[in-house]
């Protein structure tokens, strides 16, 4: 499907990507959705919060446009902040809060893009000096690249904790099989790593 512009389009898959993210809170209970499932402690409040940082400051601080209000979220703009305080909430932190935070940077995000050109350029204050210049197309595609690859991080951790699988609700993108068909090919595709790994 092409739409009346690249600006449309763009903006579409960033908004598709937003809602697989958000999505996958759905039904989970608080210790579900801060719930550490990978070594690095990957968790999907903790995408959202991420995610919602990065937005303000690509969309917002980038062209010159920062975000204030009360909940202006600062964990990683502070030189004695925590490593990786963006990755996780705290417990004061309520999903609401992260969540309405998330969906005011995209409202944020979206003035950004619905007032500048593609071609507006921007400085990006925590990179490289040399490299600080970009447009907002080049923002706009980052933006949506980083959404749809921590969408995907949430798919995994969503599967690891309830089963629930797919890129948003009633599309589940993938073959019908109950739980024993499932069960089967899991252990056919281990018998066949273990092959694979003997030869």
């Amino acid at each position: 499907m092409i739409g009346p512009d690249a600006k449309t389009d763009l903006l579409r898959y960033l908004q598709d990507a937003r809602e697989a993210v958000l999505w996958k809170l759905d039904g989970l209970s608080e210790y579900d959705v801060r719930r550490p499932l990978t070594p690095t402690g990957t968790n999907l409040l903790g995408l959202v919060k991420h995610l919602a940082s990065v937005e303000l400051g690509y969309f917002g601080d980038t062209f010159g446009r920062p975000y204030f209000d009360k909940e202006r979220p600062t964990w990683w703009y502070t030189e004695d902040a925590e490593p990786n305080a963006d990755m996780w909430a705290t417990a004061a932190e309520s999903r609401d809060q992260i969540v309405g935070l998330y969906r005011r940077a995209w409202a944020h995000s979206d003035t950004t893009i619905e007032t500048l050109a593609l071609d507006a350029v921007g400085r990006v204050p925590w990179w490289p000096e040399e490299r600080r210049a970009v447009t907002l197309h080049h923002v706009l595609v980052r933006m949506t690249a980083e959404t749809h690859r921590h969408a995907g991080h949430a798919d995994i951790v969503r599967e690891l904790i309830d089963g629930s699988v797919g890129r948003l609700q009633g599309k589940e993108d993938l073959p019908a099989g109950d739980v024993a068909w499932w069960e089967d090919y899991r252990r056919r595709l281990e018998r066949v790593a273990r092959e694979a790994d003997d030869s």
